[in-house]
């Protein structure tokens, strides 16, 4: 073990089961407040009332449905704590992953601010969908923005829904899988050269010249509504999640990208219970670590990570960090990890052929990061330390996509989505 400063340790895990040996890196925030209330200022980024607003819209869809909250009781032993709940949004609203929460309620919120500046009233969700004359004045507007994949696919799904046009940027290296995916539902689909953070700069730059509407997840100094209503979005998969729970958890172990995700989940367990936070961990690839370099920096600004961001876990290969969501992680989150590509293909398989007594789950390579760095760090003392990981710890997982590109799914897994499944009905 090496130390940083006091509170900034990296960790070298030892060999272990289910998984073999992986290297990790968990840094302490050294910025955490424990004692700070949730306060006006963050109120105003993501609240219990703007959470209402968005469940009203979001639950009156077409397809919507309570995603399911599965229990691994298996795993929970072999990690040492009482028990692991994984919310599972590999079925939501049929586009495979938590992003149809946050992308397609940020395009009906822009439609309905938009269309009200051009009419001088206010539009509403309910007569947006109800009202001809505004589907119509819809097909007018332009939305766009740049994709891993999952965000893109939102994006295209509500424009198409509400009858506006779509254009989606994808970075050189998504598969060919996800782009089709995002094009299945109307969406023009430009793929560009460079990295995630280059796709974002072209779309930008393109939204500007043709007078478009980018609906990013990702917020900059100017833009803070848009990812104000995807990440408001996300907290409704939270909020079922605490509904179906038989007890307030102790842990959170949460995947990021840009951060806008674990912002979201992060905020909603602030703003409800501060005194009784979860021990909340945030789990990013090692090759594309942003909120934990940021972390480690420790003078409140962020940092990007530059390069190909190369890693299996698409939706997370970010470099540059959301300034909304830094504003609730910079103090919220109690520890940043980072897992390399090989932690989250076994815990891929480790899902789709559980131990006896779990269920069986088919998960993309961006859903496990949680799972994946709570198993790695449960077998190291000086972690389990350092979180707080005991026999009576209850850890919350979010399972935030499915098979998304299924080729990819079969190769890293060895069978497909519909042959995992299908070995569970044999079984």
């Amino acid at each position: 073990m090496r130390n940083w400063l006091t509170l900034n340790l990296l960790f070298e895990t030892p060999p272990m089961n289910p998984l073999t040996t992986h290297p990790f890196t968990l840094l302490v925030n050294p910025r955490f407040q424990p004692a700070e209330l949730y306060g006006e200022q963050r109120a105003s980024l993501l609240s219990a009332p703007a959470l209402a607003q968005a469940q009203a819209v979001i639950t009156a869809w077409p397809g919507y449905a309570v995603t399911p909250l599965c229990v691994l009781p298996s795993l929970a032993r072999t990690a040492g704590v009482g028990s692991i709940h994984y919310k599972d949004e590999g079925s939501r609203f049929g586009l495979g992953s938590f992003k149809a929460l946050g992308g397609a309620y940020a395009v009906a919120r822009l439609l309905c601010r938009e269309l009200g500046q051009r009419l001088g009233r206010p539009v509403s969700h309910a007569e947006l969908q109800r009202d001809p004359a505004l589907r119509q004045a819809c097909g007018d507007i332009t939305v766009t923005c740049a994709t891993d994949g999952n965000h893109g696919r939102s994006v295209a799904w509500g424009a198409q829904m509400l009858g506006c046009r779509c254009v989606i940027y994808i970075h050189a290296t998504v598969s060919e899988g996800r782009k089709q995916a995002i094009a299945r539902y109307g969406a023009q689909v430009v793929r560009t050269s460079g990295n995630y953070d280059e796709a974002v700069q072209q779309a930008d730059l393109d939204a500007k010249t043709h007078g478009w509407f980018v609906i990013s997840d990702t917020s900059y100094p100017g833009y803070m509504d848009v990812p104000r209503d995807v990440m408001q979005g996300y907290q409704l998969m939270v909020h079922e999640a605490v509904n179906a729970l038989p007890q307030w958890p102790t842990h959170v172990f949460v995947q990021a990208g840009v951060g806008g995700f674990a912002a979201a989940v992060c905020a909603y367990f602030w703003e409800r219970n501060p005194e009784q936070r979860p021990v909340f961990v945030v789990v990013e690839p090692e090759r594309a670590d942003c909120l934990l370099q940021s972390a480690r920096a420790g003078a409140g600004e962020v940092v990007a990570v530059k390069g190909d961001l190369d890693t299996l876990m698409a939706g997370l290969a970010c470099g540059e960090v959301s300034l909304l969501a830094w504003q609730v992680l910079a103090s919220g989150a109690n520890a940043f990890c980072t897992i390399p590509d090989a932690a989250a293909v076994e815990t891929m398989r480790l899902l789709a052929s559980p131990p006896q007594g779990d269920p069986t789950i088919v998960a993309g390579e961006s859903a496990v990061a949680g799972l994946a760095a709570l198993l790695l760090m449960a077998q190291d003392s000086a972690a389990r330390t350092a979180l707080d990981l005991t026999p009576d710890s209850r850890v919350l997982l979010f399972g935030s996509e499915g098979d998304t590109d299924p080729a990819l799914y079969q190769q890293l897994v060895g069978r497909s989505a519909s042959q995992v499944r299908q070995d569970v009905v044999a079984a």
